[in-house]
């Protein structure tokens, strides 16, 4: 068995979240459907696997972890995008997480800045393919959730589309 990813707090620099009334046990329901529009949208080097996340090392060691869709891109090896579904009670909690992971050398100083520094460093066509990557995963899940609430016939007009980080994705 795989050792489980280890994903910090202070390496996100963007995510989305939505807790879904009704929606327990669809958790596999929406990593289906994320994993079928990732292979529709034939978005250039993006690449997924299903696997486990821990908060740290140490955690991981002692159960705390959870499943997660990672969502790579060749291009942007720094920058992974972790998609997360869980019950929560009688409720599914949904996310995504973009992490940023910087080399050996970039890991000095304020994570957060690092973070964001290395994407304002990008030159814009670089720029340009990352929110380009990180939007098309964005929609796939938003998609899925969209594609589940329908099953559920609940109204999808009131999902909250825009991202919560430096990106803010549509």
């Amino acid at each position: 068995m795989a050792l489980p990813k280890t994903l910090k707090d202070e390496k996100i620099v963007d995510n989305w979240t939505m807790v879904i009334g009704g929606g327990q046990e669809k958790a596999d329901y929406v990593f289906d459907i994320v994993q079928k529009l990732l292979e529709a949208n034939q978005a250039p080097g993006v690449k997924w696997e299903l696997g486990e996340v821990t908060p740290s090392f140490f955690k991981g060691l002692f159960g705390r972890k959870r499943d997660f869709l990672l969502v790579t891109n060749e291009a942007f090896k720094e920058y992974k995008m972790y998609i997360g579904a869980r019950d929560y009670g009688t409720n599914l909690d949904v996310q995504w997480f973009l992490a940023c992971e910087p080399g050996f050398f970039q890991r000095l100083g304020d994570k957060m800045d690092q973070a964001v520094g290395m994407i304002s460093m990008l030159d814009i066509f670089a720029q340009q393919d990352l929110r380009a990557y990180v939007t098309v995963v964005h929609h796939c899940l938003l998609n899925a959730v969209d594609a589940l609430l329908d099953d559920l016939g609940q109204d999808k007009s009131k999902v909250n589309r825009q991202s919560k980080g430096f990106l803010e994705v549509w």
